[in-house]
């Protein structure tokens, strides 16, 4: 009995101490996070002869030398920023592989991105600009909290008519879990990201080669 007893408090003892080390001061340094969600792609491979392009989002944010931190348990933080420390360009990416893969009715469409300025030939050219991208993390005896947050206002210019159509939309997600990793920040952030795109999606479509609101 004593030694079942002693390895249980053995046990706790090393349970105890990895919630503590996992928790445990920040040394300052940057994680960068691929938040460029997955798409599932569309049954219909072959995109519509639609030419789109989305030029990198403008980031209009007051701190652009990173998108969150994570609070440690015993004091310091750790910094997080997007992979390439652009969240603009990984805004700009994560809309045109959403519309690629699976776009407005379900379809494939022909989606690139340029720079401002090279979207002569396009007829529909979709640009943003990012008022807040955050991911953070407060670390807590026994559990760490997750927060993140996005608010993006998109316009799509159409070549056709020389309209545009704008959307502003904002997101966030939270989460808490047991023993944390950078995964789960990124997962959160991405979810947020994601959202985003859809509610974009389904708030338009296009027709005779011109974005509109689908309601």
């Amino acid at each position: 009995m004593d030694k079942v007893l002693m390895r249980a408090g053995a046990v706790m003892v090393l349970l105890v101490g990895g919630l503590i080390g996992s928790g445990c001061g920040g040394s300052g340094q940057t994680v960068h996070l691929d938040v460029v969600p997955k798409p599932m792609p569309a049954q219909m491979a072959e995109p519509e002869a639609v030419k789109i392009v989305v030029v990198p989002f403008e980031d209009r944010r007051m701190e652009k030398s990173r998108v969150g931190m994570r609070t440690h348990l015993w004091g310091g933080v750790t910094y997080f920023n997007t992979k390439g420390d652009k969240p603009g360009d990984a805004y700009a990416q994560a809309l045109a592989e959403r519309l690629r893969a699976r776009g407005w009715h379900d379809r494939s469409w022909d989606v690139r991105v340029l720079p401002a300025g090279s979207e002569n030939s396009a007829d529909i050219v979709i640009t943003g600009q990012i008022v807040d991208l955050s991911a953070n993390a407060k670390s807590r005896m026994f559990s760490t909290a997750l927060t993140s947050s996005s608010k993006v206002t998109i316009s799509a210019h159409n070549n056709a008519d020389k309209t545009t159509t704008n959307r502003t939309i904002e997101g966030a997600q939270t989460d808490t879990v047991f023993w944390f990793t950078d995964s789960d920040i990124q997962k959160v952030l991405t979810a947020t990201i994601k959202d985003t795109i859809d509610r974009y999606v389904e708030d338009t479509t296009i027709s005779q080669r011109t974005l509109r609101p689908s309601r």
